[in-house]
């Protein structure tokens, strides 16, 4: 997914996804450069899961279309390829699955969460592999801090922890993953005011 974009300057992707109790789910997509100014903005209109796909989709339809429905057609339109993406919500983790940017979810500020060890997924129980989340719970999560920020990767694609702290070097000391997903639902809140 990354050719074909604009990678002149370093950006990073904040993509959030909102529950609006009547109308659905909206997506935002905000991307920034690593001073905090916004380079593209993107929002969906809503998604809405009738009864039949939330039976059929069963425990994967958060995943399904958070990351592929939502998260995978906001990052095909945006023009300016990020070097991560950051979420503050755990089902657009698996947009990873989708695209080569490493994804990370961003814990709020001073939220505990267990530490994980970084190593393959291993099956429940001995010889049985599951092809989807355990119910009730998604994938493993491993954290991590980068510079003043708490992350959590999905136990499967803990090497993104690496690439995490490689494309954002240096500047990762300074910058607040957390504040742009403010800015993200304030926009789709005046877009959605806007359209009344």
């Amino acid at each position: 997914m990354e050719s074909g974009k604009s990678s002149s300057k370093p950006a990073i992707g904040f993509l959030t996804v909102i529950d609006h109790p009547q109308h659905g789910l909206f997506g935002g997509y905000l991307v920034l450069n690593l001073a905090g100014r916004p380079l593209e903005f993107h929002c969906t209109a809503p998604i809405k899961p009738n009864r039949a796909q939330q039976i059929l989709y069963g425990p994967t339809l958060d995943s399904f279309l958070y990351g592929e429905q939502i998260g995978s057609t906001l990052l095909g339109h945006a023009k300016t390829s990020p070097l991560v993406v950051c979420t503050d919500r755990e089902p657009v983790l698996s947009l990873r699955d989708l695209v080569e940017l490493p994804v990370a979810l961003v814990l709020p500020p001073g939220e505990l969460q267990p530490n994980e060890t970084c190593q393959a997924g291993k099956p429940d129980v001995p010889g049985v592999l599951r092809v989807d989340a355990p119910h009730g719970r998604g994938p493993r999560l491993i954290t991590f801090e980068l510079g003043r920020n708490r992350l959590a990767l999905s136990q499967q694609k803990c090497d993104d922890r690496k690439r995490f702290s490689e494309r954002l070097g240096e500047a990762a000391a300074s910058l607040d993953l957390w504040e742009p997903f403010t800015r993200i639902r304030e926009a789709i809140e005046e877009a959605q005011q806007a359209a009344r």
